[in-house]
């Protein structure tokens, strides 16, 4: 009846190009199931400038991956829903995480540059191997005082 076509999350277009019909098609559901599962937040379609829904191809295997949760899983939208924001906080944490690790690898080449240098970087700090509660006062010198 229908020919299965496998489409990756992971790999798959975001743009919003295929209409509501073609989308369920692909996805192996009822076009008014996704307009209920756009209703209720689980997947987000684009919109056309007539107000015609949008997919994308990841929303495609959104789509395969909710009825999989619901059907076979049986998990209830409201879990279903669940899932999903938590997987793309999930996601957002690990790109977050990659940027920091990125920020953190180009600040220790930067220190690594500057130790390389030699001494005259680090001559005015003093390294403590404990942390300190002083309170350090600096006033720029005043011509007398040279």
């Amino acid at each position: 009846m229908y020919e299965e076509i496998q489409i990756s999350v992971e790999q798959a277009s975001d743009a919003k190009v295929l209409i509501i019909s073609v989308a369920a098609r692909l996805a192996g559901m009822h076009p008014q199931t996704l307009r209920q599962y756009d209703r209720l937040g689980l997947v987000q379609a684009g919109r056309a400038g007539g107000g015609g829904r949008r997919y994308s191809e990841r929303d495609v295997a959104l789509l395969r991956e909710v009825q999989k949760l619901s059907q076979e899983e049986g998990v209830n939208l409201a879990g279903i829903k669940r899932i999903i924001g938590l997987e793309q906080l999930v996601a957002d944490l690990q790109q977050r995480i990659g940027e920091l690790e990125s920020q953190l690898d180009d600040a220790y080449t930067r220190i690594a540059q500057l130790e390389a240098v030699g001494p005259y970087p680090g001559r005015d700090l003093v390294r403590q191997d404990r942390p300190s509660t002083a309170l350090v006062v600096w006033r720029p010198r005043r011509s007398a005082d040279r």
